[in-house]
């Protein structure tokens, strides 16, 4: 996925988070988001997450996909992908459609995998239940 999943899309980076900034709250963006810096508090974009290696994130994270290098802390939502890199290290749960993990890269929490099937069923289907009760649908 890494940069060729900017190319394909054609899009530009809305936002980038700089190596010096910190920021705290509500983040929430329609465009693609770059994190080089800290992160506190939510995380909302329709499109790409990147966060970079160095990078530290201490927010739920709802997004279209994710290439994580940096840490993240707090739980993911994800309609596409997430991936993984070797220097990555995430401590949270994550519901995804793919996961992909490289070798080297640190995962604590739950996976939950959905597909098109899934996601029909609808709120207390049984295989969603417990994970909704414990994470909300809205991450």
């Amino acid at each position: 996925m890494t940069d060729k999943h900017l190319e394909k899309s054609g899009e530009d980076i809305e936002t980038i988070v700089g190596p010096s900034v910190k920021v705290e709250g509500d983040f929430n963006s329609e465009g693609n988001i770059i994190i080089q810096g800290q992160v506190s508090g939510k995380i909302k974009t329709s499109k790409l997450l990147r966060v970079e290696e160095g990078a530290k994130v201490n927010a739920d994270v709802s997004a279209d996909s994710a290439i994580v290098a940096g840490e993240i802390r707090g739980n993911m939502k994800l309609s596409d992908t997430l991936e993984l890199t070797p220097t990555a290290r995430v401590y949270g749960d994550v519901a995804t459609k793919t996961l992909i993990i490289s070798a080297g890269a640190i995962f604590h929490g739950q996976s939950l995998m959905e597909d098109g099937e899934e996601k029909g069923r609808g709120k207390g289907s049984k295989k969603n239940e417990g994970y909704e009760a414990a994470y909300g649908e809205n991450v």
